[in-house]
């Protein structure tokens, strides 16, 4: 792909952050690109056909939607918002888990927030040791935390959990996130399948490696996920030890999509969610006909996810139909069909799902988000301080990147 040698602001990253600080600068008095390694944008926003309907990879639910950025940017595009309800708390025929277990389940996953508020005002720590002993529901839990966090709770810092805020409104766009994110920026400069390996920066000018050529500007916002920096696939030289160790501290976890086509969607209820097992993390969540298609969307975090991820897309498939058998019986094999699933952590130019910070280190996001020399920004879901693992916390940080890059240069 080639492109213009030279431009005043560089955006590496053509996900949700890259994508809102190039929209940002779009009308100022400055040149730029976007430079993304995929051939597609939207990064972990991404939308693909199934089963004869969009369906979401990544990010799917707007979080936060009351204040989230991303709905008025669908709201403008004419997409369509779905306000309904989640399913999470609507179990399909109360299998495995009648309303007196689901209520005991709350109560307990209540007492833990409890603790960990108290827990905030000591040293961080895992937030696994603030589990209650010996308590049953302690395998749902960490079956939760690898869908939410990417990881069990034995690697999840107790501030940076506490620090995640969200208002608890929960809507869905019809045509998919991972539309609306690339829509957005389908007419903005840009270069893709163009990954930049390399930022040196120890000239006047900013000079950015890749495959087609260097790229020099005078100022870059760098908006990948934080396994790429992690990882060295993107470097620096001089090298950004910090940066790098932050990244580290940032890991992306696990947390993955398997779709199934119904051949007889009316026996099961639109919108309810099961779940096969409450005694192991390892067990999928489903979500039973999404927009009341004939859809099945399983959920997979943590250990399990990284175990079937391991094995490739048709694992996913495969786990979840056995696990929806056991529910609902022998014959329902005949009636499911794998379609798709992500696999995040296989692909090189993402590393993952989205972050969490390892104990000890909820400071490591402040880090990664530091500018350097005023002239190296840095932007992504990983930087952000209170919206981590969203894509309306990516986009957050990226228009804030952009902005300071403005005043950087003057602007």
């Amino acid at each position: 792909m080639s492109f213009a040698t030279e431009v005043d602001i560089c955006v590496v990253g053509g996900g949700a952050a890259g994508i809102a600080a190039v929209r940002r600068l779009k009308g100022a008095p400055v040149s730029t690109l976007l430079v993304e390694a995929r051939p597609r944008l939207g990064g972990r926003a991404h939308t693909v056909e199934a089963g004869g309907f969009p369906v979401d990879l990544g990010c799917g639910w707007l979080h936060s939607a009351d204040e989230n950025a991303w709905t008025g940017v669908a709201e403008a595009l004419g997409l369509t918002l779905d306000k309904t309800p989640p399913p999470w708390r609507r179990q399909a025929f109360n299998l495995q888990y009648p309303p007196e277990e689901q209520q005991a389940y709350r109560q307990a996953f209540d007492a833990l927030e409890q603790r960990i508020e108290a827990a905030v005002a000591g040293p961080d720590r895992p937030v696994s040791e603030l589990l209650e002993p010996g308590s049953r529901w302690n395998a749902r839990l960490n079956a939760f935390s690898g869908a939410y966090n990417g990881a069990p709770f034995s690697d999840i810092s107790v501030h940076d959990y506490h620090a995640y805020e969200d208002t608890g409104t929960n809507w869905r766009i019809r045509e998919g996130y991972g539309t609306t994110v690339a829509t957005f920026g389908r007419d903005l400069p840009m270069a893709l399948g163009a990954p930049v390996t390399r930022i040196e920066h120890d000239g006047p000018r900013l000079r950015l490696v890749t495959a087609d050529g260097i790229l020099e500007a005078r100022a870059v916002i760098v908006a990948v996920p934080a396994a790429v920096i992690a990882s060295g696939r993107l470097s620096f030289d001089p090298p950004l030890a910090d940066k790098v160790a932050a990244a580290e501290a940032l890991p992306l976890g696990h947390v993955n999509k398997a779709f199934l086509t119904l051949s007889e969607p009316e026996l099961l209820p639109a919108e309810t969610t099961l779940v096969a097992r409450f005694d192991t993390a390892r067990t999928g969540a489903y979500h039973l006909r999404p927009f009341g298609r004939p859809l099945i969307e399983g959920f997979f975090g943590g250990d399990l996810a990284a175990e079937l991820e391991g094995e490739g897309e048709a694992a996913f498939g495969a786990f979840a139909i056995e696990e929806l058998v056991s529910l609902l019986g022998s014959d329902f094999r005949r009636k499911a069909r794998f379609l798709t699933a992500s696999t995040w952590a296989r692909e090189p130019w993402t590393g993952g799902a989205y972050s969490h910070a390892r104990p000890g280190h909820a400071g490591a996001r402040a880090v990664l988000a530091a500018p350097v020399e005023e002239r190296l920004f840095f932007a992504g879901e990983a930087c952000s301080p209170h919206h981590f693992s969203t894509a309306h916390g990516a986009y957050e940080t990226g228009v804030a990147a952009a902005e300071a890059a403005l005043k950087a240069l003057r602007l």
